[in-house]
Formats: structure tokens, sequence, C-alpha cells
């Protein structure tokens, strides 16, 4: 799959060359997407070693148990999405330039607190990590859309780069699975936290000195204006979003996906162990998780390219999205339902890793052209809620549902997100054919 996505991205670039992209855009494109996957690179490298590098600690000479490794998971998730919308509220106001730098400093001392034994370190860590991790999925994205509408270039290359983006990052991934299992192998658990900060630090520089600042707009000119400065964008941000069904639509699909993709991420390995298991010809085989890591990071790759032909074909970005959602309902099903087969779930497996690479630059785009700038990071952060909400619910509640439980809730969990993109396209050929007559 990685030769036939390599294969679509040159016929996207041959597609695009022929439209002559203006240096400007080339320019920005350079600028967001080396900090994008260095900044990325850094999460990817902490990802695969999070249970290991607690795990291995030693808490007042006893070694800390698996339950605790899942309160200190939750402590990061909560929060995420405690604090998220606060956060958002403070990137549209303050600056997506300088919410970038937070993260990077934020995550850095997430990744310096694992060399500790201290449990109270070690939740600080965790909260820190947590609030990086708001900033990482809100601030680099809202500072890449508010430069192209700022500069008011056309809105394809805006799909372009978010298919570029999310493309890089599946190999991204792939090289840190390396990257991590070298460094961990020298230095310990510890070692591709501490290797993440090198790639943090040239994030960091990288937007610092490239990167020009860039505010919510509306919400820079209240705040400069008003007699009540301290006024509750949230709040504003809650009305709007009310107010617009789009928007909530958009809101619902992401929550919806990315809770879904979330229980995949924590099923999909004793899932596989389980059929592997109760296979005849595999039976006594070690699941050899990092290369079917690397087959998921493929499959997302061929999703994300296939992202960047379609919009070069004209495919508009909910069509893109309507098909996307319905094959990963389909995929889900399959694996809730597979009954042991392991073709099945295999395949049922990597459908879904490619819908989840069509899915990023997908719903970056919807962002872009749904959410207001104003209050762009906020609302990123505020659909986090329910997202939060439905990953914590069905992890504390694992032990009664189960694997097949906990992947039937991400099937319709997916099922209604189809049903809500399928809403959303109605409503803009709707708007589409009133402005037509």
């Amino acid at each position: 799959s990685s030769s036939v996505a390599v294969k679509l991205s040159q016929m996207t670039n041959k597609k695009d060359d022929s439209d002559k992209k203006p240096a400007p855009v080339r320019s920005l494109q350079l600028r967001f997407l080396l900090v994008f996957w260095l900044l990325r690179m850094a999460d990817w490298l902490q990802g695969p070693y999070f249970y290991e590098v607690y795990s291995s600690k030693l808490i007042n000479g006893l070694p800390v148990s698996l339950d605790m490794v899942s309160k200190l998971f939750l402590v990061g998730f909560a929060t995420t999405g405690i604090f998220g919308p606060f956060i958002g509220r403070l990137v549209d106001s303050q600056g997506r330039k300088l919410g970038t730098l937070a993260y990077v400093l934020l995550y850095s001392l997430g990744a310096l607190s694992t060399k500790s034994s201290q449990l109270s370190t070690l939740l600080l860590g965790r909260i820190a990590g947590g609030l990086g991790t708001s900033l990482l999925f809100s601030a680099p994205e809202a500072w890449l859309v508010g430069e192209h509408n700022k500069e008011g270039f056309d809105g394809k290359w805006l799909g372009e780069t978010f298919g570029w983006a999310y493309a890089g990052d599946a190999l991204v991934a792939i090289a840190a699975g390396y990257i991590a299992s070298v460094s961990a192998a020298t230095n310990g658990p510890v070692g591709p936290f501490l290797t993440s900060i090198g790639f943090l630090i040239a994030g960091g520089l990288l937007a610092l000195f490239t990167w020009k600042e860039n505010k919510g707009r509306k919400v820079a000119e209240v705040e400069s204006t008003t007699e009540s400065p301290r006024r509750n964008a949230i709040s504003e941000a809650i009305k709007v979003m009310v107010q617009d069904p789009r928007i909530l639509l958009v809101g619902t699909i992401q929550a919806l996906f990315e809770g879904a993709m979330y229980i995949f991420v924590l099923q999909w390995p004793p899932l596989l162990k389980m059929a592997i298991s109760q296979s005849t010809w595999l039976a006594d085989t070690a699941v050899p998780y990092g290369k079917i890591f690397s087959c998921f990071m493929a499959c997302c790759l061929l999703g994300s390219s296939s992202f960047n032909l379609l919009q070069s074909r004209g495919v508009s970005v909910e069509t893109t999205a309507l098909g996307m959602l319905s094959l990963a309902t389909i995929s889900m099903a399959i694996a809730t339902l597979q009954g042991g087969s392991m073709a099945l779930l295999t395949a049922a497996f990597f459908l879904f890793e490619v819908c989840v690479g069509l899915y990023f630059p997908s719903i970056g785009l919807l962002r872009s052209k749904h959410l207001p700038d104003e209050h762009r990071s906020v609302m990123m952060n505020l659909f986090g809620l329910p997202l939060n909400l439905i990953v914590v619910s069905v992890f504390l509640s694992i032990k009664f549902l189960g694997v097949s439980g906990a992947l039937a809730i991400a099937t319709t969990a997916l099922a209604i997100a189809t049903a809500c993109i399928a809403t959303l396209r109605n409503i803009n050929k709707n708007k589409v054919n009133e402005l037509t007559r």
C-alpha cells in the first residue's frame, strides 16, 4: 500500500504543477509543514512507550501497578478535556504562534518528568502533557488557517496542505517507531521521551523564527475595544455553535470519529492477540505489534494521499467525508462481528486505517470552512469534551463491555457521524441551490 500511496502523491503533484502554485503559498506550506511534522514526531515518539515508562517506576519501593498507569493516562486525558476550551480561548486571544511555543514548553516538561520516580512529579508531568495536547491539536492548525485566510489564498491550497500534512504524518509515525525503539534499547523506556525534546526544540525554533503571529480577528478587536475585556469568550463560542447547525455537525463528527478511533487504538491489540491465539496456523506466533503498526501507518498514508487526489479531481470534502465515514462504519462493524476470522479482522483494521488517513485532512478542511476565526481554537477544544467523555466512559467500563462491546460502541458512533456528514452535505447543497436561483 505504500507504493500505491506514493503513486497517488505523484499523480496529485502533477496536477498541482499545472495549476502554477503561487510562491507565497509554497512558502506558507513549507513553514507550516516542517514545524507540524517535527512536533508530531515528538508526539509519536512518546506514544509507544507510555505504559512501559511508567510501569518501570518504583514509588516508595513498590513497582507501579497497571491500575496506576491507567490512572496516570486518565489524568492527562482529563486535563485535555477540562482545560482545553480555556486554552483554546487563550490561543485565539493571545496568538496561535504563542500557543504552539507553549506546547513545546509543556510537552518538554512532561517528557522530562518521566526521569522522576516521585508520584507528584509524574502527575504534574501528565498534567503538562494534557495541556500540551490541547495546544498541539488546535494552535498549529488555527495558525495555518489564519495565515491562509489573511493572505486570501485559494481554498484548494488549504486542502492540499492538510493532505500533505497527514500523509507526511504517517511517514513521521513510521520513522518515530524506529527511532523510539533504538532510543529505548539504548537508554531504557525514558529514552524516547528525552529524544522527543530535541524534535520539540527544533520545531519550536522554526516556529519562533519563521511564523508570524496571528490571532482570532474579532477576539483581538473585541478585547481592545469592549468595556468588559473579561467577558466569557467560551460562552460566546457556545452561543455561535448553537446558532449554526453546521458547526454543531462538524463538532459532532469530530467527537464521534475520534472517540471511535481512540477506542480502536485501545482495543485492537487484545482483539488481534485473541484472533491469533484461535488461529490454527498462528496459535503459537507472537504478535508482531511493530510491523502491524507500520502497516497501519502505510494505510493512513494511502488514505491521506487519496484525499489529495480526490481534491485535485474536484470532489467536495463533504462527499469525501461521507464515503470515508461510511467505509469506517462498515470496517468497524466487521471487526466487531468477525467471529475470530483473521482475514476479516485484518481487512477491517486496514480499511479503518485508510479511513483514518482520509479523516484528518477532511476534518481540517471542514473546520476551516465552518468555524469562525475568532472562536476557532475554543471550538476545536470544545469538540474534545464529548470525545473525552466517550473514551473515558468506555475505558472505565471495559470490564463490563469487553472488547466486542467497546467496538460496538465505536461502530454506533461512526454510524451517527455518517448521518451527520450526510446532513451537513445536504445543508450545503441546499444553500448552493438557493444562491444559484
